[in-house]
C-alpha cells in the first residue's frame, strides 16, 4: 500500500537540521577522544618502566621456585653413592646436607642441654643401683649402715664439688691459650667463663694441672650451660665416690666416711678429672708428646672407675679385713651377702643408668653417634654377664649369680672409655674380657693380696677399667673423634694404624693410680687422726653396725 502525505518518512531519509546536530555531536566526541588519547600516551610512558620491573621480578620468582624444587648441592657435598652404600658414605651425605651450625645454634644448644640433663638424671639414679648391690652383698646386721653410706655420699660429695671441685676440674676448659679440650655444645658461656687453666710450662709445653674458675658456681657462672655441665659432672664424681663404699663395707666408721665424702668431691677426684677431661696435661699428650690423641677416656673407664677402684683398694687396705674373713693360715673364708635378689635388681638398675652414663657423655643430642655408643654399651654388658656366668659354672660347677652380676658390671666399666671408638665385635670382646679380668682379679685380691672387698669393687671397677683403657688403645677403629684433644684426625688404635694411642692410655691409668692412690692414702691418714681411727670397734663390728653406728636396725622384727 503506497504512503500518504501524513504518514512517516521513508527509512534512510533525514532532515537538514538532524544532520547538523549529528555533525556537532561527532565533533564533540572527536575532541574528547583526542584529549583522552593524549592522557593515555602520558600514562603509558610512566607504566613502561614499572612493566619492565614486573617482568624482572617475575623471572626472579621463577628462578627461586626452580632452585627450591631441585636437590640442594654444596661444594663440599659428596656425590650420592650408588650401588652398595656403606654407613660411612650414607653419614657423609647426611652430614654434608645438615646445617653446619646446627650444634651451636640456639635450637641445637637447647636440645643439647635437655639431653645432658636427662642423661644426668639417669646417672643420678644409678646411686639406687649401687645401694641395692652393696646392701645385697652385705650381711643383714649392716644394711642400715651400708645403705646410709650409699645415700649420704651423694650429698657430701656434691657440696665438696660445688665449693671447689667443679672449678678444679673444669675451670680452665675454655682457656684458649692452654686447654686442649673445650666444651662447646652447651653454649658459649661455658668456655667464656671457665677460662683459667693453672699449670706449668716445661720445655716450651704447657702442662695443665687445675682449673681456676667456677668456685661455688658464683657470679657470672649463673648460666644454664654451666649449671648443666655441673649437674652432669657432679653425678660422675659421685659414682667414683660411691665405689669404695662396697669395698669398705661392714667396718668403716661413719664419721670417717663423712669426711672422706666431702674430700673426694672437693679435691681427690677433680684434679685427675682436670688432667683428662678439663684440658689438662694428660689430654695434651697428643700435642705435647705425639702420643695419639692424648689420654682418651670417653665416659670414664679411668677417670671414674679406675679412680674409684684405686680409692677402694687403699681404703680396704687401710681398714684391714673384716673379723673372721681370714684364718690363721691366711686362707679366706666366704662371707656371703644376705640378699642376692636385691643385688641382681641393683645390677639391672645400674645397667639401665649406664645408658645415660655413656651416650650422655657426648653432651650433645646433635651428635648422631649416640646410637653407636648406646649399642656398644649394651653389647658389652651382655657379654660380661654371660662370660661371668660361664666362668663360675666351669670353675665351681654352678652358674653363680654374683659373678654374673659382677661380669655385667665389669663389661659396662670396660666399654665406658672406648664406647664411641670401637666396632660392635670389639665391644663384645671387651665385655667378655672384662668378665675374665674381674674373675681372676677377685681371687688375686682376696687370696694373694689379702684385701677384703665384700662387693668386689676393686676388681669390678679398678681392674676392668684398666682393661677398657687398654682396649681403646687396641681396638679404636679410626671412625670417630676427629680433632679430639686438639689432634687432627679420628682416634685410632693399633688395629687402625696408631701404635702410640695405647701408650697414652697406659700413662693415663698409671697416673690415675699414682695420684688417686697417693692422695686418698693421705686423706685417710689425716681423717683417721681426726676421728680416732677409720675403723669401728671390734664390738660394734661383731654386733653389726646398724645400732652402734646408725642407731637403728635395717630390718626390724615384727613385735
Amino acid at each position: 500500500m503506497p504512503a500518504t502525505a501524513t504518514g512517516p518518512a521513508p527509512k534512510g531519509s533525514a532532515s537538514k537540521t538532524e544532520i547538523q546536530a549529528l555533525q556537532a555531536q561527532l565533533a564533540d566526541l572527536t575532541a574528547k577522544y583526542t584529549a583522552l588519547a593524549a592522557t593515555v600516551d602520558n600514562q603509558s610512558n610512566q607504566i613502561a618502566p614499572l612493566h619492565d620491573q614486573l617482568d624482572q621480578v617475575s623471572k626472579t620468582v621463577q628462578d627461586v621456585r626452580a632452585a627450591a624444587s631441585a636437590p640442594a648441592v654444596t661444594a663440599a657435598a659428596p656425590a650420592i653413592p650408588t650401588g652398595t652404600v656403606t654407613a660411612d658414605q650414607a653419614n657423609a651425605v647426611f652430614m654434608a646436607e645438615t646445617p653446619a651450625n646446627l650444634a651451636n645454634s640456639a635450637a641445637g644448644i637447647s636440645l643439647n642441654i635437655s639431653w645432658t640433663l636427662i642423661t644426668g638424671y639417669l646417672v643420678m639414679f644409678m646411686q639406687a643401683g649401687f645401694a641395692m648391690v652393696e646392701c645385697g652383698f652385705s650381711r643383714a646386721k649392716n644394711v642400715a649402715h651400708t645403705g646410709m653410706l650409699n645415700f649420704m655420699i651423694y650429698s657430701l660429695g656434691m657440696l665438696g664439688y660445688w665449693i671447689c671441685g667443679f672449678a678444679f676440674q673444669y675451670g680452665g676448659n675454655g682457656d684458649a691459650a692452654h686447654s686442649v679440650s673445650t666444651v662447646t655444645t652447651l653454649g658459649p658461656a661455658v668456655a667464656q667463663v671457665l677460662n683459667q687453666e693453672l699449670g706449668v710450662t716445661i720445655g716450651g709445653h704447657f702442662y695443665g694441672l687445675l682449673g681456676g674458675k667456677g668456685f661455688f658456681l658464683y657470679g657470672n657462672c649463673w648460666d644454664s650451660g654451666i649449671f648443666t655441665l655441673f649437674l652432669f659432672e657432679m653425678v660422675f664424681m659421685d659414682t667414683t665416690a660411691i665405689i669404695p663404699t662396697g669395698a669398705m663395707a661392714e667396718r668403716w666408721k661413719f664419721s670417717s666416711f663423712a669426711l672422706y665424702g666431702f674430700c673426694v668431691g672437693a679435691f681427690i677426684y677433680p684434679v685427675f678429672g682436670n688432667w683428662v677431661w678439663g684440658g689438662g696435661w694428660l689430654a695434651a699428650m697428643g700435642q705435647n708428646w705425639g702420643l695419639g690423641h692424648g689420654d682418651v677416656d670417653f665416659a670414664g673407664s679411668s677417670v671414674v672407675h679406675v679412680a674409684g677402684g684405686t680409692i677402694a683398694f687403699v681404703g680396704a687396705w687401710v681398714l684391714g679385713p673384716r673379723i673372721g674373713k681370714y684364718n690363721a693360715d691366711g686362707s679366706p673364708n666366704p662371707i656371703p651377702g644376705h640378699n642376692l635378689p636385691m643385688a641382681i635388681l641393683g645390677t639391672f638398675i645400674l645397667a639401665f643408668g649406664w645408658f645415660g652414663f655413656n651416650p650422655g657423655s657426648t653432651l650433645a643430642s646433635t651428635d648422631t653417634h649416640i646410637g653407636v655408643i648406646a649399642t656398644n654399651t649394651m653389647l658389652a654388658s651382655g657379654a660380661g654377664a654371660v662370660f661371668g656366668m660361664l666362668i663360675s659354672w666351669i670353675r665351681i660347677g654352678k652358674p653363680d649369680a654374683s659373678f654374673a652380676c659382677n661380669g655385667m658390671l665389669g663389661g659396662l666399666v670396660a666399654i665406658t672409655g672406648p664406647c664411641a671408638f670401637v666396632d660392635a665385635w670389639a665391644a663384645v670382646l671387651l665385655g667378655a674380657g672384662a668378665a675374665i679380668v674381674m674373675y681372676c682379679s677377685v681371687f688375686f685380691v682376696e687370696e694373694v693380696l689379702k684385701i677384703d672387698d665384700p662387693a668386689g669393687a676393686i676388681s669390678v671397677h679398678g681392674m676392668t677399667g684398666i682393661w677398657g683403657e687398654i682396649g681403646l688403645g687396641l681396638f679404636a677403629n679410626g671412625k670417630y673423634g676427629d680433632g679430639w684433644n686438639g689432634v687432627a684426625g679420628p682416634v685410632r688404635g693399633i688395629i687402625s694404624g696408631d701404635y702410640t694411642q695405647i701408650l697414652a692410655e697406659m700413662v693415663g691409668f698409671c697416673s690415675c693410680i699414682l695420684w688417686i692412690g697417693g692422695s686418698s692414702f693421705v686423706i685417710f691418714t689425716i681423717i683417721g687422726k681426726l676421728v680416732g681411727g677409720n675403723r669401728v670397734s671390734e664390738e660394734a663390728e661383731i654386733e653389726g653396725l646398724d645400732i652402734p653406728e646408725m642407731g637403728t636396725l635395717g630390718y626390724n622384727n615384727d613385735v
